[in-house]
């Protein structure tokens, strides 16, 4: 496997070597470019000052707005782009996978009335991201890019899909395209990535803390996605204190963000305040429930003895995650750990593993191979989870139990 960001990369490298000038000097070109686009089509770009808004009220009121556009003139694929966007965000902040059937509805019919729009198109690309259609995303991005091959978010819709199938030097390869075609916080967030699943997780935390720097703007969505992925990071370099101030920052752009809330409430626990972390959650699971919520908190009432409420929690993160949400390998490794429906979870593992050769769905079919009593087959898999290099905890401690 190729590796991303090595010295044999070395465009990629003197980007994010040349850290402050980067920063400033592209996204300033790169604005500024994107402004004169978005003003000579009479809008603005998303993150420019008076683009729409992308708070929680302002994703609200965008969704109003646009669905009575698209009402009213059912050929105008400009509010049909905005509002699949804004849909695709409340997914995230919701939790609510509904929303994405929604977004995929408004593009179906954006494009039946015009096949070939390009922002409809791309928009699309995002949707099946979204929606863990990857396959059908990389079919997207690869249509667009014929289109637009300078067009820099093509390669992160294209390097995305790739990472999640396990096509992982198609990904670095994409990403590094979009890297040398336009710097900033998209493309150091995947640069992040990259370098997080071949183990270097100091040199992600550089490329993530560039992404959160670069985003400061109007789109305090994406600022607090950002400054919430510097937390995840920092918690895996077991700096809890760090992490917190990053949450925190990410729920002070955008308050009560899901992905922020989740990332306290694990340095809460880190540091042994398990009953605020649960309390945390607890909150969050009324306003933006999701199978990953459901079973966090369900693992903290179990630690505190609560043991029914705990296995309600286990039963509707099982639910969503056959149903709202359905993520094969997160249902495989959750029935293997709880040691629960093991043939079932091998045959979900063994389907995922049919279409998906990423490393968290080798880790799910090999850990439930493990519990279920198939050590061979176990043995084999994990060293497919493991060739990436990257240093996931839980990756880990199935390789160390598997043996």
């Amino acid at each position: 496997m190729r590796r991303l960001l090595t010295p044999s990369t070395s465009v990629p490298l003197v980007i994010i070597a040349s850290v402050m000038a980067m920063v400033v000097s592209a996204n300033i070109k790169e604005g500024r470019r994107d402004r004169r686009l978005a003003l000579s089509r009479g809008e603005r770009a998303l993150g420019a000052a008076g683009a729409p808004s992308t708070t929680r009220e302002g994703l609200a009121k965008r969704i109003t707005e646009m669905e009575a556009r698209v009402a009213a003139q059912p050929d105008d694929v400009r509010a049909a782009v905005l509002l699949a966007d804004a849909l695709i965000r409340q997914t995230r902040v919701t939790g609510n996978a509904g929303l994405t059937q929604q977004a995929e509805r408004v593009l179906k019919n954006a494009l039946r009335e015009d096949p070939g729009n390009y922002d409809a198109l791309r928009m699309e690309g995002s949707l099946y991201l979204s929606q863990h259609r990857f396959a059908e995303a990389v079919i997207v991005a690869e249509r667009c890019r014929a289109m637009r091959p300078e067009d820099s978010v093509n390669y992160g819709v294209l390097g995305d899909a790739h990472l999640e199938l396990g096509d992982y030097d198609e990904a670095f390869d994409a990403f590094d395209r979009m890297m040398q075609l336009r710097p900033g916080p998209g493309s150091y967030a995947r640069v992040a990535y990259a370098r997080e699943l071949q183990g270097n997780v100091e040199g992600a935390l550089q490329a993530m803390r560039l992404a959160a720097d670069a985003s400061e703007g109007g789109d305090v969505e994406a600022i607090a996605w950002y400054h919430a992925q510097v937390g995840e990071l920092l918690l895996k370099l077991e700096k809890p204190g760090d992490a917190m101030r990053e949450f925190a920052t990410a729920s002070t752009a955008f308050p009560g963000h899901p992905v922020a809330v989740v990332g306290y409430a694990k340095a809460l626990e880190t540091v042994g305040k398990r009953s605020e972390a649960r309390a945390l959650l607890e909150d969050l699971v009324h306003k933006s429930p999701t199978p990953d919520v459901h079973a966090r908190l369900g693992d903290l009432l179990a630690a505190e003895g609560r043991v029914k409420d705990a296995e309600r929690q286990y039963a509707l993160a099982e639910a969503a995650w056959r149903s709202d949400a359905p993520e094969p390998k997160n249902l495989a490794r959750f029935l293997a750990d709880r040691g629960e429906k093991l043939d079932e979870a091998v045959a979900i593992a063994e389907g995922a593993a049919k279409v998906r050769h990423d490393i968290f769905t080798e880790d799910a079919l090999a850990w439930a191979y493990f519990k279920a009593g198939r050590i061979d087959q176990a043995r084999r898999t994990i060293r497919l989870a493991l060739r990436t290099g990257a240093r996931d905890r839980e990756i880990l401690r199935h390789a160390k139990v598997i043996g």
